[in-house]
Parts: structure tokens; C-alpha cells; sequence
């Protein structure tokens, strides 16, 4: 295990995100979809165009699940590329300075305006913290033997230590915060999904519990589902004519 302390710029990045956009953290699933969906796109990328990488078996999706309870989590994992050691740290532990300071000298005050600039400029996957005390990253890269497990509770720095997975891609955790908890819900992510994601060119799915009640309200049995909850129809592959107002503002806020 190796332990890493933030670049200045992320610490400063981390206080302004948490703070000027805390009445908008529901951004946080949008950026983990859209970064979730720039994996995906790189890994078919490659199993289309490079030779060592078209036997392999690739089923592009993305999954969430939620715990509720006493100590809520909400994961998130696709079938991307993945990262190697090397990309944790140069993309969870740094920031590109240019991207950062162009963000920082951008944000305007407006949350609604700001969260849209979070993703313009690379950051958002820091946005996580907002919902969460702490943060895991178990990844993979398509190609390599090796996989690593980044953590941070995103104050201090992170630790960076190996990880057993067999596949390529990115399985993320959040342990979700007092204001976080209402994510562990299906149906806060499914509103959320529809409203920021329904355009991801990749099936979103969501594995819950269904839980059956007895004629008292008693619980009487459950089990778990998996449902696709996105279109999964890229934007700009439908037809005009099936194309809506709200269709391209909710692309637009994306």
C-alpha cells in the first residue's frame, strides 16, 4: 500500500466544489455516468481497431447498486478500460493545473451555471465528495495483469494498494455522508438517471430488492432485480421527429 498526498489544487478544488455547489450535489451521478460512458467508449475504441484487444469479450454497461441502512453505499461499476496505477494518480490524485485554474477562475457563483462547468474541465469526479465520507476505486486496465484499489475519504490524500479482479473497468463506492443517504434509493436514482443520462450510448442498470408484504405490512420475502433504466440510444442517432424539446435541454445540461 502507498499513501499520496493531494496536489494543492486538488485540496482547493475539493473545499470549492463541496461548498459552492452543495445545494446541487446530485451532480455527483451524472459525472460518475458520464465518466463511467468515456471508459466504455475507449474500450470499444480499442476492440475495434486494435488487434490485441479484438478477442476480447466485451459487454458495454454500467451498473448501480445502493445499500441502505445505518451505513449507505451506492456503487457504481462499467465495463470500460479501466486505469492502471499510474492513471489513479495522475487523474485522482492531480489535476491538470490548466483545467483546474480555468475551472476555479470560471465558477460564477451561480450553482447552476457552476455545475455545469464541473464536467467541462475534468473535475467531475471530485464531486463524489459532496455525498460521501469516503470514497474506493477498484480498477483494472484492459491489457494489464495488475489491478489497484484507490481510497480517499478526500481530505487528506488517498492510498493506493492491489486489488484482486479479474476483469477490465472501474467499480467505484461511495459510503455515503448524512446528506448523501437519500441516494440509496431506487427511485432517487432512477429520477436521477432519466434526468441527467437517459442519452448514454451504454444500458444503464440498476440491481435492487424488491420486497414483498404480507396483507399487515410485514415484510414476507424479497429478492433482487436488475432492470435497465436508461434509453441507451445515443442523442445524436435518433431521428429528428422522435427527437422532443426537453430532449435536447436535458442533452444541453449534460
Amino acid at each position: 500500500m502507498s499513501q499520496h498526498t493531494f496536489q494543492t489544487e486538488v485540496g482547493q478544488l475539493l473545499h470549492l466544489i463541496t461548498h459552492s455547489l452543495y445545494t446541487n450535489k446530485e451532480i455527483f451521478l451524472r459525472e460518475l455516468i458520464s465518466n463511467a460512458s468515456d471508459a466504455l467508449d475507449k474500450m470499444r475504441y480499442l476492440t475495434l481497431t486494435n488487434d490485441d484487444f479484438k478477442s476480447l469479450s466485451f459487454d458495454p454497461n454500467i451498473n448501480i447498486e445502493f445499500k441502505d441502512g445505518d451505513n449507505p453505499t451506492l456503487t457504481l461499476t462499467d465495463s470500460g478500460i479501466g486505469m492502471s496505477k499510474q492513471d489513479l494518480e495522475e487523474n485522482l490524485g492531480t489535476i491538470a493545473r490548466s483545467g483546474t485554474k480555468n475551472f476555479m477562475e470560471n465558477m460564477s457563483g451561480n450553482e447552476k451555471k457552476d455545475s455545469q462547468l464541473i464536467g467541462q474541465f475534468g473535475v467531475g469526479f471530485y464531486s463524489c465528495f459532496m455525498v460521501a465520507d469516503k470514497v474506493d476505486v477498484s480498477t483494472k486496465k484492459a491489457g494489464e495483469d495488475e489491478a489497484w484499489l484507490w481510497t480517499s475519504d478526500g481530505q487528506s490524500g488517498y492510498e493506493i494498494s492491489k486489488e484482486v479482479r479479474k476483469e477490465p473497468g472501474t467499480t467505484i463506492t461511495l459510503y455515503l455522508n448524512e446528506e448523501g443517504k437519500e441516494f440509496a434509493s431506487r427511485w432517487r436514482v432512477e429520477n436521477l438517471v432519466k434526468k441527467y443520462s437517459d442519452h448514454i450510448d451504454f444500458p444503464i442498470f440498476l440491481t435492487y430488492d424488491e420486497i414483498d408484504h404480507d396483507k399487515d405490512g410485514e415484510e414476507k420475502s424479497s429478492k433482487t432485480k436488475t432492470d435497465q433504466i436508461n434509453d441507451a440510444k445515443a442523442f445524436w442517432t435518433r431521428a429528428k421527429s422522435d427527437l422532443k424539446k426537453k430532449d435536447y435541454i436535458e442533452f444541453y445540461k449534460t
